[in-house]
Formats: structure tokens, sequence, C-alpha cells
């Protein structure tokens, strides 16, 4: 495998997996093996993966105002699963614990580039941007201070920690995957991060929303750098929505359905935002005992734009990152999009069609 991340034997990746699932109700079911056709009174279970985190409110605001769950139909379990970051959710998917996941590019490409293009596809956008350094202000005034610093992400090989790796490189920093450099990264769970923060022990991070506002209002962390500035058009795919290519081809009607939970959500979010906040947050709550404050959403949701195109030159873009810090090695992503799915909704709907990289 190529992320270090994932160097474990099948026992201990499937046991880092669930050590990292944020509880939720447990899997009715393994995925396609146990799963029906859709059709006539036969009972089905999907299984959808996401992370706690409003750079997935798509995921959080259908599934608590129960878009997923109307468009999958009356026949259909649904079953979540909330991941702290990607490479947990691509264990997840590669066991068959989840048959689709909203995640981050990073580890899409990984999971296409392990499996030789066999295991996942990308069927539709959900979001993009929402992603920020923030730092100390004490301690880090200016990019010129990063030196000898640590800085938090999510998990090693995740999207945030290619990103952060990748700059300081561009920049002529080092940053070792085993924490060593002119920059020691740090990879651990964003709620980790909230509280290592306030004690002092990391001097920033490179994190999604709602966890670079959090550290900013209520711990006086200050944005250094805000992820958008360093794409075209201020334009990447944070979160795009992935499934299993043998869960397509058994149950290609579901993941259609999929496609329109995810399109309905999104469209839901542009029409009824202060709803959807609601919706989110209350999503959040179950799953972390604690609401965000109104001031942290409303931050939060202001560095997000909820877009149902992949941005797949930033796919691309991403993967070139990730091999210059080399945590990929090169990677073919020809194919690893199937945006018919997703077409086929905008097309009904009377929306531009995405073209296919």
């Amino acid at each position: 495998m190529e992320w270090s991340a994932m160097k474990l034997s099948r026992r201990k990746a499937l046991a880092a997996t669930a050590a990292l699932v944020i509880g939720l109700p447990a899997l009715a079911a393994c995925g396609g093996e146990d799963s029906g056709s859709g059709g006539g009174d036969e009972k089905v279970t999907v299984n959808l993966g996401f992370f706690p985190n409003i750079t997935h409110a798509t995921a959080l605001v259908g599934l608590e105002k129960g878009i997923f769950a109307e468009k999958l139909g009356s026949n259909v379990t649904l079953s979540s699963k909330a991941f702290n970051a990607g490479p947990a959710a691509i264990e997840a998917l590669f066991a068959k614990g989840v048959d689709a996941t909203f995640v981050g590019p990073n580890p899409a490409i990984n999971a296409w580039s392990q499996s030789k293009g066999q295991a996942i596809k990308i069927i539709s956008g959900a979001a993009s941007g929402g992603v920020s350094l923030v730092v100390n202000p004490k301690k880090v005034k200016s990019l010129d201070d990063l030196k000898g610093k640590k800085i938090a992400t999510p998990q090693l090989g995740n999207t945030q920690d290619v990103a952060i790796r990748y700059y300081l490189k561009e920049k002529g920093l080092t940053a070792n995957q085993d924490g060593t450099g002119d920059v020691s990264v740090v990879p651990q769970e964003n709620s980790q991060t909230i509280e290592t923060f306030k004690q002092g022990e990391i001097d920033g991070a490179w994190v999604p929303e709602p966890f670079a506002s959090r550290l900013i209002l209520e711990s006086g962390a200050k944005k250094l750098i805000d992820e958008k500035t360093l794409w075209p058009d201020g334009k990447f795919v944070i979160t795009h929505l992935i499934v299993r290519q043998d869960f397509a081809k058994e149950h290609p009607d579901l993941v259609q359905k999929l496609v329109e939970a995810t399109v309905a959500s999104n469209d839901f979010i542009a029409s009824n935002l202060e709803e959807a906040k609601t919706a989110a947050n209350a999503q959040l709550e179950k799953l972390t005992t604690k609401p965000l404050s109104k001031e942290v959403l409303d931050s939060a949701f202001k560095e997000i734009e909820f877009t149902n195109d992949p941005i797949a030159a930033s796919l691309t873009g991403g993967a070139e990152h990730a091999q210059a810090v080399g945590l990929l090695d090169p990677v073919d992503l020809k194919g690893i999009y199937d945006l018919s799915y997703l077409n086929t909704v905008l097309k009904a709907a009377g929306k531009p069609e995405v073209a296919t990289p």
C-alpha cells in the first residue's frame, strides 16, 4: 500500500478502522454480499460512510432530514457510519463495511491506486473549500515562523495531510512522515486537535470545517492560510461520493438513488440554508453529544461551497501533490469517475451536466 498509514496487516487495519469509527448504529449487513437488488418486497441494506465535519454537510443534512432514506425507499435500510478521516473510511470500504462513502480526494485516489482501478468509482461531487491552516498567533505570526513548529492534520495520508506536506515542500521546508523535519506534522483525530491546541501541545493545524472555525473562535487561533487561495479559481474538491464497484454492478438502482439524494441534499442546503445549518448541527450532536455554537456553525458554512461538480482538475492536482511528498506512487486516474448517475439526475432536473474527465 502506498500510504504509510495503511501499512498494516489486514487484521490490524480492520482493528484500526473500528477504533476510528464514531459510535453509530451497528451495520445491519456487510455491503453487497447481503444486499438485494432493491426490487419487490426484498429488504436491502445500504451502508453509507461520511465524516462528522461541516465539509460533509451534504451527508449530515441528507441524513438528518431523511432525504437519503426517502430516496432509497421503504424497502431499504440505511445504515450510516462516521469516520474521522479518509484512510479509515477506505479501509472500511475495502472490507465491505460500507458500500459508498463521502470522502476527500486523496484517499479516493489511494483506493483507486491500491486496487489498480478495481475498487471504487467517484460518482458525484459534494463540496469545495472549507480547509485552513490555523495557528497560535503568539508562536506563529507569519509563514516564516513555521520552522520548528508542530502542526496537526486529521490522519497520515488524508487530504489535509497531503496538502500541508506539499505546501511545505513548495516552501523549501521538510516534513517527514515520522514527525521529524523542519516542521513536525502530527496526524491526530480532529477532536484531539481541539484539546492539544488548547494545551499548547501543537502550534497549529491544517484542518477542515468546523474544526478550523472552532480553533479560531474557541481558542484564539489565527487563520494563516485559506486553502482555497492555493487552487485555480479558489475551487478544489474537499468532499465527493464514491462507491464500491462491485456494489454498483450489483445494485445500480441503489447507486442512482444515492446520487439523487446527494443532489437533493445540496439543493436543500442552497434553498434552506438556516434550516440546513440546524439539521447539520442536530446530526453532529447525535454523533458527538455536543452541538456547535451558532457562531462556529455560521463561520464554517461560510467557508464551503456545496457543489455537485466533483472538480476533477483538483483531483489530478491532489494526486500530483501526494506523489511529490512520497505518499503515492505514479497512478493513472483514467476511469476513476462514473458520472453517468449524476448526469442522469442533473438532466432530469434541467441542470447543466458535468463533463466526464
